[in-house]
């Protein structure tokens, strides 16, 4: 099978004229970063879309933030993508000495339409 999405950021393919394409494991890899890094109240007409992360950059690292925002991504994702993907495992990586501000999220998922198992990491700063 060979699917095809629009891309995110929304724009116009200079040589077709038309609405840029992507494949469908790329398409949700964009959908799940447009999730997570969208502010809850963000979006006036979908005020709940979003999951928040970026509020939690400035609170210091610790076992409880991580847990916190493992929740979040899970929660996130499944309201958001449930039909979309099945996700397996969220990991968030200590940021390197000299880093305060930053996490990233690694997010195990399987794309339900093909069962292809991926990964993505995403630097939220």
């Amino acid at each position: 099978m060979n699917r095809t999405d629009y891309a995110f950021p929304f724009r116009i393919d200079p040589a077709s004229g038309q609405a840029a394409q992507t494949s469908y494991s790329s398409h949700v890899d964009q959908m799940i970063r447009q999730i997570l890094l969208t502010a809850r109240g963000e979006r006036a007409d979908l005020p709940e879309f979003g999951c928040g992360l970026k509020q939690l950059i400035f609170a210091p690292n610790s076992d409880a933030l991580n847990a916190t925002t493992q929740i979040l991504v899970q929660q996130a994702l499944n309201r958001w993508l449930s039909d979309q993907i099945t996700v397996q495992k969220v990991s968030v990586v200590a940021p390197d000495a000299g880093q305060d501000g930053q996490i990233v999220i690694q997010i195990n998922y399987t794309l339900i339409e093909t069962q292809t198992k991926l990964q993505v990491a995403i630097l939220v700063s």
